[in-house]
């Protein structure tokens, strides 16, 4: 009868050794090519975050394109640059949902993917006034746009069967490519042609304008619903992530603005009146909201979750974003207003731009987020009515706030915030605190 002796490290070596090569090699294949496809319960990837990361830069830099030109042309400039790398954004949040960002090709190539569209951030600030010497800046954006959106096909490629890819790659690439021509048109040719330098500006804002409505109307029409969803929570961590960034954006913005200036008790008040303003756009969205439609993406059947999915967060939070990262501007107007001795104003009101900023941002947010409730669960009505209220009071204090000073304004906003949580808490807080509850208890199960 054979004594059994336990393994030694020895024998587990020349085991080791023994490894048939075919096996290495097929190990090292998977390692590069293989592929993870994402499941109900799947986390976002730390590929994923590293790329988030890239738009808090992007952000930063729009607020400084808008500033750059403080104009009702330079918000708009701002906002479709904003469009484009939203769409860049969105467009892998889509692939990720599918294949994990961890894993082969998927994980290189993010990588690079991340790489241009910091380019692509970099470029902001010359996408429209070029700057002398090194390369001609309104080219830099649309390569990288182009870059960033052909991997985009080229990994989506990658990841669907063959049967399927003429229409999931070859027709999206349709408006991609047409959209690319019109910013590289935009580029080239206004102020070439044109000798007034104020009317070739406007050409090349009504190209970008007309390049973003042919990409993202092209996209919406585009019978792909088959992509699917396939992770309800993945999705829904992932868009929460970037409205978080666009947040963190605004608090560095208020940060920033502040860096170079005395601290007085104006400069305090206002910072803490904008981290109000700040805190309350965080709570809309997450109290309840962002946890009854991660349980309605959870409940519908694929065809309906990914229009919900394209409608509800590709094109919904948009806006939402947009009026997370408005409000900056006039943040930054304000805290000038405060600034050192010799140059201070504080009981000047806010220009016209500051407080489109200001105002608008927050009621373009709110009017998105209804919208949003509206389109992916109706359950939520008791909420929405507080948000239609409230937007309705920031409308008709708009004349009050453009005689007020810039404070006075900053603080009228942010108690119609604070309000507005106080209302909502109160009024819908049976309904609140069941749905609350149902969202978390979901999560947890998960």
């Amino acid at each position: 009868m054979t004594e059994d002796r336990p393994t030694t490290g020895g024998d587990r070596r020349k085991t080791a050794r023994h490894k048939p090569a075919r096996e290495y090699l097929r190990d090292a294949v998977d390692s590069l090519f293989g592929k993870r496809p994402v499941r109900e319960g799947t986390r976002t990837a730390t590929e994923e975050l590293f790329f988030d990361l890239v738009f808090v830069f992007a952000f930063v830099q729009l607020g400084a394109l808008i500033v750059s030109d403080y104009t009702a042309q330079g918000v708009l400039r701002g906002l479709l640059v904003l469009a484009l790398l939203w769409w860049s954004w969105a467009a892998f949040a889509w692939l990720t949902n599918n294949l994990q960002a961890s894993f082969g090709v998927m994980r290189f190539g993010l990588f690079v993917v991340t790489g241009i569209t910091f380019v692509m951030a970099m470029s902001t600030l010359v996408t429209f006034v070029d700057r002398p010497g090194g390369l001609y800046g309104p080219l830099i954006f649309p390569a990288c746009y182009f870059l960033v959106r052909s991997l985009h096909l080229a990994l989506y490629a990658y990841a669907v069967s063959a049967q399927h890819l003429a229409r999931h790659i070859l027709v999206p690439a349709v408006p991609m490519v047409a959209s690319t021509a019109l910013l590289v048109c935009a580029a080239l040719v206004p102020h070439r042609v044109i000798a007034d330098q104020r009317r070739a500006a406007l050409a090349v804002t009504l190209l970008w304008l007309v390049a973003v409505i042919v990409d993202y109307l092209g996209s919406f029409t585009l019978p792909v619903w088959e992509i699917g969803i396939f992770s309800a929570r993945h999705w829904c961590d992932r868009y929460g992530l970037i409205l978080i960034v666009a947040i963190g954006e605004n608090i560095i913005s208020i940060g920033a603005a502040s860096a170079d200036v005395s601290i007085s008790w104006e400069l305090l008040l206002a910072v803490m009146l904008a981290m109000t303003v700040t805190g309350a756009l965080l709570w809309t969205y997450f109290d309840v909201v962002a946890l009854v439609g991660e349980q309605a993406l959870e409940r519908a059947d694929p065809k309906t979750r990914f229009a919900l999915a394209r409608d509800a967060y590709s094109y919904l939070h948009l806006p939402m974003v947009a009026g997370i990262l408005l409000p900056a501007l006039g943040i930054r107007e304000l805290i000038h207003h405060v600034g050192p001795l010799e140059e201070r104003r504080p009981d000047e009101p806010l220009s016209a731009i500051g407080l489109f900023g200001l105002y608008g941002g927050i009621i373009l947010f709110l009017l998105a987020n209804v919208a949003y409730q509206l389109r992916i669960a109706r359950t939520i009505r008791t909420i929405t009515w507080t948000r239609v209220a409230a937007v309705l009071v920031l409308v008709a204090l708009l004349p009050v706030a453009r005689r007020i000073s810039a404070i006075g304004a900053l603080g009228l906003l942010a108690a119609v915030s604070f309000v507005l949580i106080v209302v909502e808490v109160v009024v819908a807080d049976g309904q609140r605190r069941e749905l609350r509850e149902a969202g978390l208890a979901a999560r947890m199960e998960i």
